[in-house]
């Protein structure tokens, strides 16, 4: 029953926000430009906001924008982890086996070797560590965005979303420092171990509580859930838009006095995001996996949890520094990309096996 209604309201259609996405996160980012060049001191204070290498504002921001989307999450839906294994297990090797590694690997071929002489080499490290932050955290908040947009079947993303939480409050860390380590950056484990807890674990946490009280206290629990998170999305919308601005704010007179940089960082990103949708969704296919698994299946390996890797990029890196601005690149490039994956996914969907 649970399903059916899951399935109803994906069907429903698409909102005003994820109608208009690309539109809405485009004048964040030229707002956010706009701002941090005309009010430069007024966002250095924002940037001095911080506690423990913590920035306060992005903190906040990232709650608001995780914690309504955590609220959807079913765990118990994890009862259902073997109806359609074939997707999740696609979906856990790449995010898990295959994209970190990946990323780490086009990060160092290009900034060690065809950007060399472009950069200093302390540069280079600073943008190898932002990617290798990006390729590390596989996409949560928006995957139900883009799975609905592909009509992707909503018990499977609820399933595929919940295991991709539980696995990255494990791994995203040890990951993370093997791939610095071996590309010689500092590990700073606390930091690293830290972000986890304040960008996954509380968020998961607050989610399943708030979403247990809801149960319990409606007999139709599902449909309370589906009213509560109605209500609170425009806390998501704002939180992820004002994130965008504030980043964008902090790296302004980067972005506008290098373009040049931004093309070099946005290169990589992008030959790992169509790499990643291609082999997942070429997998599903010759596996034959339905679309409306395997649409969502893929596209979940080519986003990223940008706001857990800009976190931990400003808490590890400094918010000035060129592990920020990677993943805010990242942030810049995701959605058109995304957005285009969504279009080819869609006009494929004929060439899979009916679901």
């Amino acid at each position: 029953m649970a399903t059916q209604k899951l399935a109803t309201a994906a069907d429903a259609g698409l909102g005003l926000f994820e109608k208009w996405l690309s539109v809405w996160v485009a004048s964040a980012i030229l707002a956010g430009i706009v701002i941090g060049n005309i009010a430069p001191d007024a966002v250095a204070l924002l940037a001095r906001l911080e506690y423990a290498s913590v920035n306060l504002v992005v903190a906040v921001l990232i709650w608001a924008m995780i914690y309504p989307m955590m609220v959807s999450v079913d765990f118990a839906s994890l009862r259902h982890i073997g109806d359609k294994p074939k997707g999740l297990v696609i979906t856990i090797i790449v995010n898990w086996f295959v994209k970190p590694f990946t990323m780490a690997a086009l990060a160092v071929l290009f900034f060690q070797y065809i950007y060399a002489g472009l950069m200093s080499p302390d540069d280079a490290q600073q943008y190898i560590a932002g990617l290798i932050l990006l390729g590390a955290a596989p996409c949560t908040a928006m995957v139900f965005v883009w799975s609905q947009m592909t009509r992707g079947d909503p018990a499977y993303t609820l399933v595929q979303v919940s295991v991709n939480d539980i696995i990255m409050i494990f791994a995203f860390a040890p990951i993370v420092a093997l791939l610095l380590g071996v590309t010689d950056i500092s590990v700073p484990w606390e930091t690293l171990l830290l972000s986890t807890v304040l960008y996954v674990v509380i968020p998961l946490v607050a989610g399943a509580l708030t979403r247990r009280a809801l149960l319990a206290r409606s007999t139709d629990g599902e449909a309370a859930v589906a009213a509560f998170t109605g209500r609170i999305k425009p806390l998501s919308v704002l939180g992820l838009l004002v994130t965008v601005i504030l980043l964008f704010a902090f790296q302004a007179q980067t972005i506008v006095t290098q373009p040049l940089l931004i093309g070099l960082i946005a290169v990589p990103i992008i030959i790992q995001s169509y790499g990643i949708f291609f082999v997942s969704y070429a997998a599903a296919w010759a596996w034959k996996v339905p679309h409306n698994v395997a649409a969502p299946c893929a596209l979940i390996g080519t986003s990223n949890f940008f706001e857990l890797a800009v976190a931990v990029a400003i808490g590890v890196f400094g918010l000035g520094s060129g592990a920020a601005l990677a993943t805010v690149v990242g942030v810049l490039v995701e959605v058109p990309v995304m957005l285009s994956l969504v279009a080819f996914a869609n006009r494929t969907r004929s060439k899979f096996t009916p679901a």
